[in-house]
């Protein structure tokens, strides 16, 4: 574990409540990066990444502190991220249909597609990029994720996702050669 969070966590166990406030801060914004990529809905990435924090919280006295931290925090994000999915049911949209059958709640729904200035804004290489790692499998883009958007290592990533570092880099290593050829089909 780093030094620094080990002193925080110290520190707010012998009552100190502003060490926890900042080691909050310092994981906020990858926890929340982590949970969206998992979820791909920003309201709900939002209550995960709550609800993270609160067991974080409640279990912060538990913390062996000669585990790393950065990998209990995301085993808790990815726990409650997979808890979310589970628990999701979807709504059937005949729920809104009236007596003669017109979905009102279809036919209230704001397209989905960008707006025309979004869409020049956006580059021809970034968007080809995103166009291709959808095509991609979840294990794939899962571990291109993390090791490109989270900056996580390998190790970190198997650590996380409980699979032997050398399958994370085989997994790494097929999924740029699918990128690559998911982006020259486009």
């Amino acid at each position: 574990m780093a030094r620094n969070e080990k002193k925080l966590i110290g520190q707010y166990l012998k009552g100190d409540e502003k060490s926890l406030e900042v080691l909050i801060s310092q994981y906020l914004k990858p926890i929340y990066s982590f949970v969206y990529r998992y979820v791909g809905n920003a309201f709900d990435a939002e209550d995960i990444t709550q609800e993270v924090f609160v067991r974080m919280w409640q279990n912060i006295k538990k913390f062996d502190q000669k585990r790393n931290f950065q990998s209990w925090i995301f085993g808790i994000a990815k726990n409650a991220a997979i808890d979310f999915l589970r628990k999701k049911k979807a709504l059937p949209f005949s729920v809104f249909e009236d007596k003669k059958g017109n979905n009102v709640f279809l036919e209230t729904l704001a397209s989905q597609s960008p707006l025309p200035d979004a869409l020049w804004e956006k580059d021809d290489l970034a968007s080809k990029i995103a166009s291709a790692i959808k095509k991609l499998s979840f294990k794939y883009q899962k571990v291109l994720s993390l090791y490109y958007y989270e900056n996580l290592t390998f190790k970190k990533i198997a650590v996380l996702s409980g699979e032997p570092l050398n399958t994370i880099k085989s997994r790494h290593r097929r999924a740029l050669i699918n990128l690559r050829k998911a982006i020259d089909e486009l």
